[in-house]
């Protein structure tokens, strides 16, 4: 539901900027010229449109927060009686081992594996509530230093994997260094996982001009996806790929576009089935 209301409050802020860009314009042609009771008239609207789209963002904005409050709250609450549910099978296993059957041991296995599943969604959960709120520490960021450090972190995590990784250097930007670490370890984290069949994996992370600027990116040469399915990567639980294969939360890309959306940038992605992926965004700095 608050992902709803935060593309709602997205387009509301992109038609706050067009009724702006509308006033500028009329004001230009005014300046100058004379002004007739019709063309005062058409400022006046426009000046009432922009209040109410004003109004109506406060209000969205207003929501949002009650959302992301009320999602902190309960998935906090589910954290007591998850470690209580893991802290009596693990109880039971101790106890009981001798007097259970492979088929039990199995259960209470399975039992502790969904509430490990279930803390990891909800610590996922937390943490997009906490990137909502937290201020903005803007500064002079070396991205290509942060892709270097997360890419020898992978390559020490599977030592054995083949992969290349092609890194552009010196492409900097102005971010909150923490928030922007975290985003760009969710995509290149990703790559790594989506490039796992490859030898070697090549994983690249570089920059592009666009028409509103910059544009970095992180490509890999992975199992890529179905352009038709590029509207649920960055929505929560909207997995493409088989979790049993591609382990992970569902919340990976969510958490990179809020962070992203915070920096006034955006984020997208193309991909093709079997030929590998690539995503996209862009900072304000």
């Amino acid at each position: 539901m608050s992902e709803t209301f935060l593309a709602t409050a997205s387009c509301t802020a992109n038609l706050i900027a067009m009724v702006r860009s509308s006033l500028d314009t009329v004001r230009k042609m005014l300046v100058g010229g004379r002004q007739s009771e019709e063309t005062n008239a058409q400022v006046r609207q426009l000046e009432l449109l922009e209040q109410l789209l004003l109004d109506q963002d406060a209000r969205l904005d207003s929501i949002n927060r009650v959302l992301e409050e009320f999602n902190y709250s309960v998935a906090h609450e589910l954290c007591a009686p998850l470690r209580r549910i893991s802290g009596f099978t693990r109880e039971i296993m101790l106890r009981c081992a001798g007097e259970l059957d492979l088929d039990g041991l199995n259960c209470l296995k399975h039992i502790l594996e969904s509430s490990q599943q279930m803390n990891e969604l909800i610590d996922a959960l937390m943490q997009i509530s906490r990137l909502s709120h937290v201020e903005l520490q803007q500064g002079p960021v070396n991205l290509s230093d942060i892709a270097t450090e997360i890419a020898q972190e992978l390559r020490d995590s599977e030592p054995e994997r083949a992969a290349v990784f092609a890194i552009q250097p010196q492409l900097r930007s102005t971010a909150d260094a923490s928030l922007i670490k975290i985003a760009m370890r969710k995509l290149l984290s990703n790559a790594w996982k989506y490039s796992t069949r490859e030898e070697p994996a090549i994983i690249e992370f570089g920059a592009v001009e666009v028409a509103n600027g910059k544009a970095f990116f992180v490509r890999d040469n992975g199992v890529g996806f179905d352009m038709t399915d590029c509207g649920r990567l960055f929505h929560p639980f909207q997995r493409l790929h088989d979790a049993t294969t591609y382990a992970g939360n569902g919340i990976g890309l969510t958490t990179v576009k809020r962070i992203i959306d915070r920096h006034g940038g955006r984020v997208w992605a193309e991909g093709e089935r079997e030929r590998g992926a690539t995503f996209f965004f862009t900072l304000s700095g």
